[in-house]
């Protein structure tokens, strides 16, 4: 009967339906050669039979040795050229030009094209062993393309414990980069991440700093992937994207290779990145090239995709099937494709794009003169022209002249960073006196690109040879009725979705919402973040106390703000590159501005700080009449402002209707919002913030004029969101059932039917998936409950599940309901989602104020979900068990503090605690003692130091220092909470470092101590392999055994150890160890070994140090003892002779 529930059932299913379903042949491990990272089997067999002439003609030249030379002369082309060009390009050896494969012709004129292309061998090959120095290694799936390796693929399965996250560490971790197979552009293109939920996927592995990209389809607008009765949720990729012809075309027209230059420490470098589409990419190219071709020319497409999503790669991507897309009649569908764009770097970008799938040149230009050369593209016929926001006008006019022909239009975000400059043509000069009449007089108009465009279009009418494709993240209502489709209420929608929330969930931009902060009476900053060193909270707001409330043109005190917020907060983030934007509410504004800051650095001698001011036109200074502009302030012309912005000398810049929308720069961290905003200019504004950078973990947003509930109102459209959140008595185990079914996560429908797939007298391959269809809705109701509810419903569903096991070996029970809960629970434990164990770490350093003063709003605002939000508290972070104690001797110390001081601390107020814990792991010297005394004697040390180190902040809180200096019994507190945290920081570290290090002689390896992952059940035979190592080590010279670590070092944890044990914790686990040492070898083996616990990546693993013993150690098993000895990294049973020749040499007798 088959293991239903294991990882090896998930592969075959995949195997299954790539071959049955998909065109694939199953592959021969046998025949790949891991030092060629090649299928050389099917390489030859596909040459010789879509080429035989040629191959003929390599025989006569190359004789009895034509494989080996073909084989030599293809590595060679890899080497140099990669896999991707090989495969679009093929291979010339002495002139004769062989092809690596066919892709699909876009028409069907030639038939004999289409022939070759049905003869492209798609293999899928299972367990690869890929390495020559460690040939046991090998990875799960292998895709080839006619023996050339082109994808890799990691498998894990829930119901054993493991994730889609566990792949991605297997690849970080144990796929070595200098293995053929894993090299960079020379083998595989791609690497799959796969759980039967969610798929991620990398095109550069590189250790430690390769980068996983989700690679699902989105579920509720937010990340994952929908419920599939019908199966996996991630069935999609084996059965849709890798399907034969989907995957022929995303290998010809999609993955492309790019080269970047960078500024890395003031020199230019070159980064090279394979690109592979993300589903949502892949999902709206197709899509709308499907709909063209059935629907025909002159229709509207509204594509909504969020910053974040990869727009310039969707565009290039549509703009190349667009201009090569033909009809039923093999018929080009349009003459050309205009991409209206002010992105500059676009032309290239598709230049290079299309010319590696081409290999053409002069398939793309770019119109940057007149309407003159906009009409001779036309007339030519041009594939692809390129042309800006500003000529769209001219453009629809010269096309109307074409009226024969058939066009597409892509036009790109509908916004630039110019603002108002490119919306209003150029502004004249301001007549405005006052600050006041400054702001009416640059609000009144509020037209913008998006809007010229919609008049333009509408102006004209709707014309039938021009279809049109508009990309933007944020649409206007009137922007939805002239691009958007019909829903089934008669709405306009979108054509395609890809959300904010989805790409804030998927990691691909920040929530800038999270950060955001109003200026109210009193304001404050009381914000967690890792990297924000210790501010001096004094000086931090003493300008934010000067001025309780603002007078709304009163510029000098918010630029005071403004530029203290900046020296004490923004400017350390980002690794100290953190930059600032000052939104303003009229050009008069953003002069005034720039004249205070200018003024206020030169009193306060801030050098550090430089700003530029941004807008547009020339302004007349009402106090002295001359006329001003923004390259005369800043020194320099408009165009070089994002350049010079970019580089350390700018940190800040003050901005008036310009670089609102449109602007990239991702070391934009804060914004002063000193303008009114509302609706998509609100959307648009902020969301300069949002761009992801190595080191930005959050932004913040200041906001001096608006109110919370009209930003969540601007947001809300285009953002949606959730949340912003024992006994032995057999009586017993019918409570906790009884709890379980009122918790509303399943239901016991669901838990017959699992019982009904499970318990069948012969299970197929097909039932996993059945089982994850039934549990799949559990899981779904699971996530939607609060943090508390999932956290009692997993205590609960655990003590069910350990008491029953437990209560079955000591009773019989005639409940068959019960044993059908305990199959379906213990499977839906594994399966449900393992949050990472959050704790309160002393190790931060926050930057909370000890007194409490009120805050009339600060912090994160969520836009809703059907009218609702809930917030999260900083009370819902779990903590770890062996904690309680930790926390109720700090919650002493806290009360006698709130009693002494009058004051109202909290746990999440213990900064100065946090500090001094800190202090004392910086104190190299005490924390060596730690490492070579016990705790009853480094408690001496300790307390002589205790003192030293809060003298040492005696002038940042003389009050709290005196109170521990004076209070022995108080001291003693702080000890008792100090001393079992210093230690399991050490213990923690040396696990830490033991595992880094790798197996060696002396040091070794194992994933579980009995639990099988492969079956998915215990297994007695892996505990014999555990004591067989512990007695090696003792008769060699001792060494150390970590549990709960794959052998290439990921850690795998204990906890399916725990599931097979009757009070499945640590103390089980090592009396179940040590039990197992006395029985084989003996009670006083047991002085031999020790154990330490520690949790690492949220599982636990244990470190047993074994000493060598004093005379031989014997492993008693099924009557018989064997002497085990420690020899290199192995473990090995000697013989009789062999044995005795080992005492005489190992133990020498006094």
């Amino acid at each position: 009967m088959s293991n239903i529930y294991n990882e090896e059932t998930f592969e075959s299913n995949i195997v299954d339906s790539l071959i049955n379903q998909s065109e694939y042949v199953q592959g021969n491990a046998n025949n790949f050669d891991p030092q060629l990272a090649l299928d050389t089997t099917t390489l030859l067999s596909f040459l010789c039979d879509t080429q035989p002439e040629k191959w003929q003609m390599l025989s006569d030249i190359h004789q009895d040795q034509l494989e080996d030379k073909i084989i030599s002369r293809l590595v060679r082309e890899l080497e140099k050229k990669g896999m991707l060009k090989v495969l679009r390009e093929g291979i010339d050896d002495h002139g004769i030009h062989l092809d690596l494969a066919y892709f699909k012709p876009e028409s069907y004129l030639n038939p004999e094209t289409l022939e070759l292309y049905q003869k492209n061998i798609l293999s899928v090959t299972r367990q690869v062993h890929f390495s020559v120095k460690n040939p046991d290694l090998a990875v799960d799936l292998v895709l080839f393309l006619n023996g050339l390796p082109v994808a890799t693929v990691e498998l894990k399965n829930p119901f054993t414990g493991q994730d889609k996250s566990n792949a991605e560490r297997q690849f970080i971790y144990t796929r070595d980069t200098n293995e053929m197979l894993f090299q960079f552009k020379k083998r595989a293109l791609v690497h799959f991440a796969v759980d039967p939920n969610e798929v991620s996927m990398t095109t550069h592995l590189k250790g430690e700093d390769t980068s996983f990209l989700p690679f699902n389809k989105g579920y509720q607008n937010g990340a994952g992937n929908p419920p599939n009765e019908q199966g996996y949720k991630t069935d999609y990729l084996w059965k849709e994207v890798w399907s034969k012809d989907s995957w022929m075309d995303i290998l010809q027209k999609f993955i492309h290779f790019e080269q970047q230059e960078i500024r890395v420490s003031g020199k230019i470098k070159t980064k090279e990145t394979i690109i592979f589409p993300r589903y949502h990419q892949l999902d709206v190219v197709r899509k709308l090239t499907h709909d063209t071709k059935a629907k025909g020319v002159g229709k509207n497409y509204l594509i909504q995709h969020s910053a974040g999503s990869g727009k310039s790669n969707s565009i290039a991507w549509l703009a190349y099937r667009l201009s090569s897309l033909h009809d039923d009649q093999n018929e080009p569908v349009f003459k050309s494709v205009i991409v209206v764009t002010d992105r500059i770097v676009l032309d290239k970008q598709l230049q290079d794009t299309i010319y590696q799938f081409d290999h053409k040149q002069g398939v793309v230009k770019r119109i940057d003169k007149d309407s003159n050369q906009l009409a001779d593209a036309l007339r030519a016929g041009v594939k692809i022209i390129i042309t800006t926001v500003q000529k769209f006008p001219f453009v629809l006019d010269q096309i109307g002249e074409f009226q024969a022909s058939k066009y597409a239009v892509i036009i790109d975000e509908a916004h630039s960073s110019q603002g108002g400059e490119t919306a209003k043509q150029m502004k004249q000069v301001l007549t405005a006196n006052t600050l006041e009449e400054a702001e009416n007089e640059d609000t009144t108009d509020d037209e913008t690109v998006e809007d010229n465009i919609r008049q333009s279009m509408t102006a004209r009418g709707k014309q039938d040879n021009l279809s049109f494709y508009a990309f933007t993240a944020t649409p206007k209502a009137k922007t939805l009725e002239v691009f958007g489709v019909s829903n089934v209420e008669g709405k306009p929608v979108p054509f395609h979705l890809y959300s904010m929330r989805q790409a804030i969930e998927e990691g691909f931009i920040l929530d800038v919402l999270k950060g955001y902060a109003t200026y109210k009476t009193y304001f404050r900053i009381t914000k967690k973040i890792e990297d924000d060193p210790e501010l001096d909270k004094k000086k931090a707001n003493q300008a934010i106390a000067r001025f309780l409330s603002l007078h709304p043109h009163n510029l000098a005190q918010k630029t005071e703000v403004i530029a203290e917020h900046f020296r004490n907060i923004t400017m350390k983030k980002i690794g100290g590159k953190a930059k600032a934007m000052v939104v303003t509410s009229s050009r008069l504004h953003a002069y005034r501005y720039y004249q205070e800051f200018n003024r206020y650095l030169k009193e306060k001698a801030y050098t550090d700080i430089r700003v530029l001011v941004a807008f547009s036109g020339a302004l007349k200074d009402p106090d002295t009449d001359e006329k001003v502009t923004e390259p005369q302030l800043n020194g320099f012309g408009e165009k070089e402002l994002p350049k010079k912005f970019a580089t350390d000398e700018y940190r800040i810049l003050l901005v008036a209707d310009k670089y609102q929308t449109g602007y990239d720069e991702p070391l934009l961290h804060t914004m002063f919002v000193d303008k009114k905003l509302s609706g998509v200019k609100a959307v648009q504004t902020l969301s300069r913030l949002n761009r992801t950078h190595p080191g930005k973990e959050d932004t913040f947003i200041l906001d001096f004029v608006n109110e919370p509930s009209e930003i969540l109102e601007a947001f809300q459209p285009y953002y949606e969101n959730t949340s912003i959140d024992e006994s032995t008595d057999p009586n017993h185990l019918y409570d906790l059932k009884n709890s379980l079914i009122d918790s509303k996560v399943f239901w016991l429908s669901e838990v017959e039917s699992f019982a009904k797939v499970f318990f069948s007298g012969y299970q197929t391959k097909a039932d996993q998936q059945k089982l994850y269809v039934i549990i799949t809705p559990a899981i779904d109701r699971y996530k939607t409950q609060e943090k508390d509810k999932q956290e009692d419903f997993k205590k609960q569903l655990t003590a069910f599940i350990r008491a029953y096991v437990f209560l079955s070996q000591v009773m019989p029970f005639s409940d068959s309901d019960l044993e059908k809960l305990y199959v379906f629970g213990r499977l839906l434990r594994n399966a449900l989602p393992k949050d990472p164990v959050e704790r309160f770490d002393l190790n931060d350093e926050i930057a909370l104020q000890y007194y409490k003063l009120q805050k009339i709003q600060e912090g994160s605002i969520t836009p809703e979900k059907l009218g609702t939000v809930e917030l999260a508290t900083l009370q819902d972070a779990g903590t770890i068990d062996y904690e309680t104690e930790d926390k109720s001797i700090l919650s002493e110390i806290i009360k006698i503090l709130n009693d002494k001081l009058g004051t109202e601390f909290t746990e999440a107020d213990k900064l100065f605690i946090d500090q001094i814990e800190q202090d004392i792991y910086n104190n190299e010297a005490l924390m060596n003692q730690a490492k070579v005394n016990p705790k009853d004697a480094f408690k001496y040390p300790l307390n002589e130091e205790l003192i030293n180190i809060l003298v040492e902040r005696m002038d940042r809180n003389e009050e709290l220092v005196m109170k521990f200096i004076n209070d022995p019994k108080l001291r003693d507190k702080l000890e008792q909470y100090l001393m079992p945290r210093i230690y399991r920081k050490l213990e923690n570290e040396d696990i830490g470092k033991l595992i880094k290090k790798g197996e060696s002689q002396k040091l070794e390896f194992k994933s579980t101590l009995r639990w099988d992952v492969r079956q998915g059940k215990t297994n007695k035979d892996l505990e014999k392999v555990i004591l067989k190592t512990i007695a090696g080590y003792m008769n060699a010279e001792g060494g150390q055994l970590i549990i709960g670590v794959e052998d290439g070092g990921s850690i795998f944890g204990l906890e399916q150890d725990y599931m097979t044990l009757s009070n499945g914790n640590r103390d089980e686990f090592e009396n179940h160890l040590v039990q197992l040492v006395k029985e084989t070898m003996g009670a006083d083996r047991v002085r031999y070994f020790s154990t330490i616990f520690e949790m690492i990546e949220g599982k636990d693993v244990c470190l047993i140090t074994v000493l060598k013993s004093d005379n031989p150690v014997y492993v008693k098993s099924q009557g018989s003892e064997e002497l085990y000895v420690r020899t290199g990294n192995n473990t090995s049973s000697l013989s009789m002779s062999e044995a005795q020749s080992y005492i005489e040499s190992h133990w020498q007798k006094s």
